[in-house]
Formats: structure tokens, sequence, C-alpha cells
């Protein structure tokens, strides 16, 4: 059957009105077609000199972020939303280039032996710098509410919270037998953990098998930018979330899952990942710290360098692609989309091999 050219015309409209709102309807889970190549170029790394600098600083209320960005130390007035670049004149003393901006002609830093920089000063005042724990590279720590032991007793006694409906068979999968470039470290089965205590017998990271597929594409894809994934915790009995809310203070509660609910790691599809560098084969910086319960954590916190946030946006599409979505506080934790058709789980780690 012979088509007319309008008749053509219109079809050709019609199959690629459908094919964008696919791609609308797929949001940020696809930002690139499969196997292609990240378009952003990768940015430089802060000068080493500017790192005792970023942090933040506050004045009678006001604070300012000063981070790197485009390949200079810049300042974010907080309440404003405003950045200001500026111009280093040396180690302490950086130039304010837009007057229109902020009427100070220069920034003066002022640093401790270490490094660090505990004020700056403007027309103002002197801006302090604000104490953010793991900021200096240390594991950010809490201090549990109850000794270890008796957290460990009261959550072995109790039992995970009555579940209605029907559940998908649990089938949780050790995801460094899919693929052995996928890196473990994983902190609970050290002391190395916002509590310092060890809460798993063995380094062990176990999926549902979906979502541990999913992983590994996502893994593959990392692989083509030089990069690869490296797993912080993946499946974890729900007796392990009972005590760390138990331990947790009220105001620091929103970094950790209310066992009356169980937390989407206790069935089996939420990780906790990070990247690694392939060439060197070392864990790449980001913002923050793994298990900081600090601000830094959020997944579209301003600070840092340039190359921290590309990073962690880098994982976050990574991820976000194969259909896991960020944790709204944690930069680090993606939670597959299957999540709901999983029961609760409290296996340990030897009771599943």
């Amino acid at each position: 059957m012979k088509i007319s050219k309008r008749t053509r015309i219109l079809i050709g409209i019609v199959v690629g009105l459908a094919f964008w709102l696919h791609v609308a309807k797929l949001g940020s889970a696809v930002p690139w077609p499969i196997g292609s190549v990240i378009q952003e170029s990768k940015p430089k790394d802060a000068p080493a000199r500017w790192r005792g600098l970023i942090g933040e600083y506050a004045l009678n209320g006001d604070t300012i972020y000063v981070l790197e960005e485009n390949e200079r130390l810049t300042l974010l007035m907080k309440s404003q939303d405003r950045r200001i670049p500026l111009g280093e004149l040396s180690g302490n003393i950086f130039k304010v280039e837009d007057r229109t901006s902020l009427p100070d002609t220069a920034i003066v830093f002022d640093r401790k032996g270490s490094g660090r920089a505990v004020s700056f000063g403007r027309s103002k005042g002197t801006f302090k710098r604000l104490a953010i724990g793991g900021e200096d590279g240390s594991i950010f720590r809490i201090k549990p509410l109850k000794p270890i032991g008796v957290l460990r007793r009261e959550a072995l006694r109790a039992r995970p919270p009555r579940e209605n409906g029907s559940f998908s068979k649990t089938d949780l999968v050790d995801v460094t037998t899919l693929d052995p470039t996928i890196k473990l470290d994983v902190r609970y089965a050290t002391k190395n953990n916002f509590m310092g205590e060890v809460f798993y017998s063995e380094a062990r990271a176990f999926l549902q098998r979906p979502a541990a597929e999913a992983l590994l594409r996502a893994h593959r894809w990392l692989k083509q930018q030089g990069f690869g994934v490296l797993i912080h915790d993946a499946y974890r009995p729900w007796y392990v979330t009972k005590m760390f809310w138990d331990a947790t203070p009220n105001e620091e509660k929103v970094f950790v899952a209310n066992p009356a609910t169980g937390s989407r790691h206790n069935r089996g599809c939420a990780v906790d990942v990070s990247l690694y560098d392939l060439k060197t084969g070392k864990p790449v910086d980001m913002v923050s710290g793994y298990d900081e319960f600090s601000h830094r954590a959020f997944p579209d916190y301003p600070g840092g360098t340039s190359l921290q946030r590309w990073h962690r946006e880098l994982l976050r599409r990574a991820m976000e692609r194969e259909e896991f979505k960020v944790y709204e506080w944690e930069w680090w934790h993606f939670d597959y989309k299957d999540w709901r058709r999983y029961p609760i789980g409290n296996r340990s780690f030897e009771e599943i091999r």
C-alpha cells in the first residue's frame, strides 16, 4: 500500500512524541544511552593547599560555605544562595573579585599548624569554622545509648514486626560471586564504623538476585568510565538494625532505620556503595565519609570540591540507570525498585551460607 508523504510525516511525528514521552517517563534512570561514556569532562582535583580551607563557617547565625568550584575557591552564602568566586593572592589571602556581590576586598583565613583553617575574617567580622564530625577524614562516631552487649542481647531476644500480604521468595546472592572485581569494604565486619563495634562475623555482601544483577550492570557501566563499585553494606539482619536504632540518640535517628517497620537492608534490596578507581584500586574521594551523620552526607550537599561532587553524581547516575533510588539523607545508600516485594529478613550470614 502506498503511503502519502503527509501520512509519513504524521507517523514520524507520532513515533517521535512516543519516544520522548518514554524518555521523560524514565527520567534520570537513563541519563545516557546504554554503553555510552559519561559526557561531562572529569574536573581537576582542588589544590591540596585549599583542602584545609574548605568547610563551613558562621557568624551570628549567618553561615558561609567555602568550597571549590570551576577551579576557584568559592564562597556560598547559605542565606542568599549566592556564589562568590575568589582569586588567590597567597596561601591564606583571597581577593574578592566581584565587589557587587560582597563589599570586602579580601578574605583572610586563619590556619592551625595542621593546615586547617579555624576562621576567616571579612568586614562583617570573624567567621568561625563549624565543627562537623568526620570532616577531618576520621571515622564518624556516636556514643551508644546502651552498652553493646546489652544492645545485642535485647536485639537477639526481640522478633521482627509481623507483616501481612504475600512476598516474593527470598533469594539472597553473594554479589562478589557474580563479579569478583566488585570490591568489599564492609565496615560492620570491623570496628571501622560509627559505633566502633563489630556486628558481622565476616565481610559479605548479599542482595536479592534481581537487585544483585542490577548492581552488576551498574558496575559494568562504571568500568567503562574507569571506576568500579565498592560495597560498604548490603543485606543486614533485622536484629542489627534494632541495635543501631536503640543505640542512636533521637536527634540522629534520621540516619538509621526504625526496626518497627524494618529496613530495606533487611529485605536484601538496599546497598551502601561508593566507587574505587580501576587504575589505582583505591576508593575515590567523596564529599563526606561513609556513615557520617551530618548534612554533608545529603546527596545534594553543595560543599566540597568539584571532583568530589562529580564522583558522587557519577555513582548516582550509574545506580539510577539500573532503577536504584538514592536515599534522601545519604549519598551512599540506594534502594532497589522492588524492595517492597520482599519480606524482612533476620538470618545471619552463616545461616544464609
